[in-house]
């Protein structure tokens, strides 16, 4: 919580400052009450004395309701504040995360980190603003004002805020530890629904809705008793602090009662019962400001695990640094495009063996270069390097020259069309998705991307045709359609380089064929990097690399590596009859 109140903007401080003014004046208002009550009840008052102090306890009551009111209104601004910004944060630092640091935050945790945990700081911040600063404050008058009063009552009001003490002390050791599990449980329920809703269609399939049901069910009891418990400990507070309440004013009246007695008898200690009054009112309001700390101990404490939980986020140090940049313009533009692997092996985060050993070639500008290899064999991760999903362990991977690393990420961003294997869409229209890469492209660009990547017949067919709605992930459209606006989108862009991870595994063969020619046509200048399952997708490219168990094992032409290859041979062999073969 010290580093979310740390990182309050100027702006949060002014108004903290003017909050602090408010409450100042609200406990001065609300303090100024008993006197007054008191006051009254004096029976040698007249008539325009019980008037006048009648007004002024009216005043004062206004004074510290319009104090209320602002307290309020600010503390809830400031924590709506806080929860946007450290939404943002959350954002931001996650769109830098590598596969590395999103490995160690699961995808329903951030999610949770994002909403349900902010919401709680946020709840968190509003009631150590109002609560945690007004209690303090009423607390220390309060008590200075009983101890002015009567030393002998002052002794009653000591006993009941020890055993209040006592009691939040207690709920504080009980609840507490709770919190942090609460916000897991959370996690954990937000998986299983996710994972369900994820995979429906699957579920259904294998009438597995039963088995989904007893294990969402599961969470949702732990969750569930949980909530519970800590509800149930904090409902035994009020009847508590209300018993407590109650004793407290038997007890005052009972030691007043004596000491009235003992005046009246001739003693010397001066109680009266405008004096008794006051007194109750006094003890009334240090019991509300314990009150007041009981409701910030609600909040603040599982606002400080969520807190916790959040900086785990914002403080987790990248793996993958942004590079210190290189000028784009100074590039040669003959060499632009030009991609190389010099040496790289991989390994990923945290295991013993490498998935890619010493892998070296080189592609120049225009060239298209496939990769095939069997299963396993590390051609989708070694494609991965050059956008720099992931970093090479060992080895360099050259862009134009310079390696990955150097490149800011904008910049690296501006030289790369990718298209992954599995098409991604955003909710939106046709045309936003498909110039998600580049906003200022132009129609006739948008639909001359549409007829290179084959996706132009379908959307003429739509309403709307590029106006035409996606749904959240393209679940309105179909696989090979999902592909297609994909591969529409990074041909848009017009990049140096185009990398297709096994891009066009959802089309038929006929689609593939004819998307491939105008594809080369459109990219002739470019470099095209294609990774495939199937070897016809490949079979033209002008440099095809293959890969086995994660070694470079051939690298050629079709032909060369027909005579050359034994692990191209069969996979040839098994994909193609021996007329297709040539």
């Amino acid at each position: 919580m010290f580093k979310t109140f740390k990182s309050f903007s100027s702006r949060d401080w002014i108004m903290t400052a003017i909050l602090v003014g408010f409450v100042v004046m609200q406990v001065w208002a609300a303090l100024q009450l008993p006197y007054y009550m008191g006051s009254i009840i004096n029976f040698e008052n007249t008539v325009s004395e019980v008037i006048r102090y009648g007004g002024f306890l009216l005043l004062y009551s206004v004074i510290s309701i319009i104090g209320l009111i602002f307290m309020s209104g600010i503390s809830t601004a400031i924590g709506a504040n806080v929860a946007r910004r450290l939404r943002s944060r959350i954002f931001d630092k996650v769109q830098s995360f590598s596969p590395e640091e999103l490995g160690e935050f699961s995808t329903p945790s951030l999610i949770t980190r994002t909403t349900n945990d902010v919401n709680q700081v946020s709840m968190a911040v509003q009631m150590s603003l109002r609560f945690l600063i007004q209690m303090p404050i009423m607390l220390a008058y309060a008590t200075y004002r009983i101890l002015r009063a009567n030393l002998h009552l002052s002794a009653v009001v000591g006993v009941a805020v020890v055993v209040l003490l006592m009691l939040v002390g207690t709920m504080v050791l009980v609840v507490v530890p709770r919190f942090s599990f609460l916000q897991k449980l959370t996690d954990k329920i937000n998986a299983a629904a996710r994972e369900n809703l994820t995979g429906l269609r699957v579920v259904r399939a294998y009438n597995a809705e039963s088995y989904q049901e007893a294990k969402f069910e599961a969470q949702n009891k732990t969750l569930t008793s949980t909530h519970l418990f800590i509800d149930r400990v904090y409902s035994l507070f009020n009847p508590l602090v209300n018993l407590i309440m109650n004793g407290l004013t038997l007890g005052i009246f009972w030691v007043g009662a004596h000491l009235i007695n003992n005046v009246s008898g001739g003693g010397n200690v001066s109680v009266t019962p405008s004096t008794l009054v006051e007194f109750m009112a006094l003890a009334a309001q240090i019991i509300m400001a314990f009150l007041l700390m009981v409701m910030a101990l609600i909040f603040v404490p599982r606002g400080m695990v969520s807190a916790k939980r959040i900086y785990e986020v914002l403080d987790k140090p990248l793996t993958m640094l942004e590079g210190e940049g290189v000028s784009l313009e100074n590039q040669d533009g003959a060499t632009g495009g030009e991609v190389e692997f010099r040496g790289v092996s991989f390994k990923y985060p945290d295991a013993q063996e490498y998935v890619l050993n010493s892998i070296s070639f080189k592609a120049s500008k225009g060239q298209t270069v496939g990769f095939i290899g069997s299963t396993g064999s590390g051609k989708s991760t070694l494609i991965k390097l050059v956008p720099r999903f992931f970093d090479a362990t060992d080895g360099e991977v050259l862009i134009d020259g310079v390696n990955v690393k150097r490149y800011k990420r904008k910049e690296l961003g501006k030289k790369l069309g990718y298209v992954p294997q599995k098409g991604v869409l955003f909710t939106g229209t046709i045309k936003s998705n498909i110039v998600f890469g580049d906003n200022t492209a132009a129609d006739e660009d948008i639909k001359k991307a549409a007829e290179v990547a084959k996706a132009a017949e379908f959307i003429s067919q739509k309403d709307g045709q590029y106006d035409a709605p996606i749904s959240q992930g393209g679940k309105n459209v179909s696989g090979g359609q999902k592909q297609r606006l994909s591969i529409a989108r990074a041909i848009v862009k017009n990049p140096p380089i185009y990398i297709f991870d096994d891009s066009f595994s959802a089309l038929d063969f006929k689609t593939d064929k004819e998307l491939r020619a105008a594809l080369k046509q459109h990219t002739k200048s470019a470099t095209c990097l294609i990774v495939a399952s199937r070897i016809g997708t490949i079979m033209s490219a002008d440099k095809i690399v293959v890969l086995d168990q994660g070694r470079l094992v051939g690298e050629g032409t079709h032909e060369e590596l027909l005579n050359t290859c034994s692990v191209y041979q069969e996979i040839a062999h098994s994909q193609l009859n021996k007329e297709e073969l040539i």
